[in-house]
C-alpha cells in the first residue's frame, strides 16, 4: 500500500494540520511516511500544500509527483493540483468555495461541503476535519481514532478543548463519504 497525497488551500485553512495528522496517524499505525509542506509568499491568504506519503513500504522520495489523492479546499489549488492526480485516483474538493468539480472522468470525485457544514457546526475553522473525514472515509489510509490520537499530540495543549469539536467535523465529513459511496454503488438515488 503506498497512498501519495496533496492537501492544498488558501494559508489559514489548516491543510498542513491535516496532513500532519494523516502522518502522524501513519506512524503509530506502523507505516512509513513523509510529510512535505510547501507555503506561498503569505502564509495568511496566500497558498499552502503539503505533501504526505503514506506506505508499508520504504518511502524513497517525499515528493508527490503523481499523487493518488487531492484534497483541494480552494479553486486555485483544484486548478493546479487536479491535472496531476493519478488516473483511477481521487479528488476531494470544497464545494463551498468550488462552484464547479475538476473536468476529469478518470478520476472518483468527491464533492464536499467543507465551509457549510463547518458554519453549521459553528466554526469555520473545522472546514478541513470535515474534508479530511470524507478523505479518511474513502481511503482507509488511517483510521479515524489514529487520527483523533495524533491530534492530542500534535495540538498544543491549550487547543485540546476544540478536539471535541474536530471529532465533530471529522463524522460529518465521514457521513458525506458515506452517502456519496452509497450513491456511486446505486444505492441511494436523488439529490440531497
Amino acid at each position: 500500500m503506498q497512498e501519495q497525497v496533496i492537501f492544498a488551500g488558501f494559508g489559514g485553512q489548516g491543510v498542513m494540520l491535516i496532513g500532519q495528522l494523516v502522518t502522524y496517524a501513519g506512524m503509530i499505525e506502523g507505516a512509513n511516511v513523509s510529510w512535505m509542506p510547501s507555503y506561498g509568499p503569505e502564509m495568511r491568504g496566500g497558498t499552502a500544500n503539503c505533501q504526505v506519503v503514506v506506505s508499508s513500504t520504504e518511502v524513497s522520495s517525499p515528493l508527490v509527483t503523481e499523487p493518488t489523492s487531492l484534497i483541494a479546499l480552494n479553486k486555485p489549488s483544484l486548478d493546479k493540483f487536479a491535472p496531476w492526480v493519478k488516473s483511477g485516483g481521487l479528488i476531494i474538493y470544497n464545494s463551498s468555495l468550488i462552484e464547479s468539480p475538476p473536468e476529469r472522468t478518470d478520476v472518483r470525485i468527491l464533492a464536499v461541503p467543507a465551509n457549510k457544514v463547518a458554519n453549521e457546526l459553528g466554526d469555520l475553522r473545522i472546514a478541513n476535519m470535515v474534508a479530511l473525514g470524507a478523505y479518511l472515509a474513502t481511503t482507509r489510509v488511517v483510521g479515524c481514532d489514529t487520527v483523533l490520537d495524533a491530534m492530542k499530540r500534535v495540538l498544543p495543549e491549550r487547543r485540546h478543548n476544540l478536539i471535541p469539536l474536530n471529532r465533530q467535523a471529522l463524522a460529518r465529513g465521514i457521513e458525506i463519504a458515506s452517502v456519496w459511496h452509497s450513491r456511486d454503488q446505486g444505492e441511494v438515488s436523488g439529490a440531497e
